[in-house]
């Protein structure tokens, strides 16, 4: 087997606001998009980030349908987070774990993304 592309999918209420705050935050791309459907790609994230809009018909297995917001954590490494924190913090970006560091060396904060979505920033220290 050899894998091409990764992505998470999430199931979200509204697409198009998710997509936007990674747009306009996090500096990703849209690569493709239709009516309750927005994929989103970095080159150097390592994986798609694709939003469906929650209830989708084509959206399958009907049993793992609902929202995607209840323990999820979307996770980038970066190299600089005291830096992104910042500059997230400016742009007044919903900070819900303000920046902390574990004693295993994780330096980390987490963010909302307007549908509830957590987004983690991490260094490892």
């Amino acid at each position: 087997m050899k894998i091409t592309e990764s992505a998470v999918v999430l199931n979200v209420p509204d697409p198009e606001t998710s997509a936007k705050f990674l747009i306009g935050h996090l500096g990703f791309a849209e690569r493709m998009s239709a009516d309750g459907f927005v994929s989103l790609a970095r080159a150097d994230a390592g994986m798609a980030v694709i939003y469906l809009r929650t209830g989708l018909a084509t959206f399958k297995p009907k049993s793992a349908a609902g929202s995607a917001g209840d323990g999820v954590l979307v996770v980038f490494v970066v190299d600089d987070i005291d830096s992104e924190y910042a500059r997230l913090r400016a742009e007044g970006v919903p900070i819900v774990t303000e920046i902390e560091t574990e004693e295993w060396g994780e330096r980390y904060f987490q963010m909302s993304d307007p549908n509830g979505i957590i987004i983690q920033l991490v260094q490892w220290v």
